[in-house]
């Protein structure tokens, strides 16, 4: 005890925020998100496609789907539409590339006067490169 009964501190107790792993919570809460990050692609409607047995890659930027599932639906970058509205929506991609390939991703099953009437729109459009998207199936099979 001090004189006169008073208690005296010499001691200095400060609040602190421990920040020795700050950078390897930062580092694993990015790999976390990085791992569990889904990079949405097009989905497109859920269609069975044909059978071929031949097929050719085509770089994923040169193309673009135009979905038509067995009940007619039409999709174009995952956003569905009427029939009257390809023409537009295919003319400003090919303005945006000319080397653009509209690739047909139809359910063996859709009936043919909707894919015919897709096709006048893309003749409206000038989009001459179409292609007939299928599956791959080996000789045999």
């Amino acid at each position: 005890m001090a004189r006169g009964g008073k208690f005296s501190r010499k001691s200095d107790v400060g609040q602190r925020i421990p920040t020795s792993s700050m950078a390897d919570i930062a580092f694993l809460l990015l790999v976390f998100f990085m791992v569990t990050t889904i990079f949405k692609l097009e989905d497109g409607l859920p269609v069975e496609m044909p059978k071929a047995e031949a097929a050719i890659q085509i770089p994923r930027e040169r193309v673009s789907h135009i979905w038509i599932d067995r009940l007619g639906n039409i999709s174009i970058n995952d956003k569905l539409m009427h029939v009257e509205q390809i023409e537009g929506v295919v003319y400003k991609k090919l303005l945006e590339n000319p080397n653009l390939i509209v690739a047909f991703n139809t359910d063996k099953q859709t009936p043919f006067d909707i894919v015919d009437d897709v096709m006048e729109e893309l003749k409206q459009a000038n989009a001459t490169r179409v292609s007939f998207t299928a599956d791959f199936e080996k000789k045999g099979s």
